[in-house]
């Protein structure tokens, strides 16, 4: 499905019932947006992991402007605070009161951004391995420096050079870099994954190159803003946005929880995928209550 916002298209999918019978009466689910991170990749990577969370919630997947299914645009308008408006938008064109917004890297920066600037706007916030500054850059360099191989280093150094210019450069830089990402790794299923998707070279330079967004933006100021219950997912061995990065939010976020998943790197939804589905249902279901 497609929503025709502001200046562009979101594509958005749904999965789940928002209202479930239950006795004599229909009961309404909380409804929750799942971002994506990147910038660059699409929603896509979340299915069919993220199903369970269907049995507690409507899940809305959407893909950033300009990635995905979404309309493709100037790439200069391919960055945070117009992702922060694209999604408070959508969740106005959809009629949702407030929303459960579940944000991964990148997309755990949209969703803390949008959070604070629009706090009536949320019901539950969820953060899973991201980062508030761009602070988090010269630290993964530091790791991929310490821990990469020759390979890792060379493709590492593209993405912050910006020279992750075409789908196949990008395509080979999540190829290589994956056993940083996934303590799990295992590369023909990492392949399936990302056959499944569509990546945007242009957003991902937008974020990462000389001079990108992400090489500057600080959300930590606006964080007091977030009235939202949070809870806070980290990878204990996550190699671009640390777990300190993550203990940082918890202690800038009044009131919120955090969890480090002591088996997991980046991709905690490939390491560690039911306990940390069991996390997010667990906390929006009790905070619910």
């Amino acid at each position: 499905m497609r929503a025709r916002i502001r200046d562009t298209e979101i594509y958005f999918d749904i999965e789940g019932m928002g209202l479930v019978p239950e006795g004599r009466r229909m009961r309404e689910r909380p409804v929750a947006f799942i971002l994506h991170g990147g910038p660059g990749g699409d929603h896509s990577g979340f299915k069919p992991g993220f199903s369970p969370l269907a049995q507690h919630m409507q899940l809305v997947y959407l893909d950033h402007r300009g990635q995905g299914r979404s309309a493709k645009g100037d790439p200069s308008t391919y960055h945070l605070d117009q992702n922060v408006e694209d999604l408070e938008a959508l969740r106005e064109h959809l009629g949702v009161e407030r929303m459960v917004s579940i944000g991964t890297s990148y997309g755990g920066m949209v969703a803390m951004a949008h959070a604070a600037r629009y706090p009536n706007s949320v019901s539950h916030l969820v953060l899973v391995v991201t980062a508030a500054h761009a602070g988090f850059n010269a630290r993964a360099q530091e790791i991929v420096a310490a821990r990469g191989t020759a390979e890792q280093k060379e493709v590492a150094g593209q993405l912050w050079r910006g020279e992750l210019t075409t789908e196949a450069k990008l395509r080979r830089f999540y190829d290589v870099m994956g056993p940083l990402y996934s303590t799990t790794h295992d590369p023909a299923a990492a392949a399936i994954g990302r056959d499944r998707g569509i990546l945007t070279p242009d957003a991902l330079n937008q974020a990462f190159r000389p001079g990108g967004f992400l090489q500057t933006y600080d959300l930590r100021p606006e964080l007091k803003n977030i009235t939202a219950p949070t809870l806070i997912l980290a990878g204990r061995h996550d190699w671009i946005c640390p777990p300190e990065f993550s203990e940082e939010l918890h202690r800038l976020i009044p009131g919120s929880d955090l969890r480090i998943f002591e088996h997991s790197s980046h991709s905690i939804r490939a390491d560690e995928p039911e306990a940390m589905m069991a996390a997010i249902a667990g906390f929006v279901v009790y905070k619910t209550k």
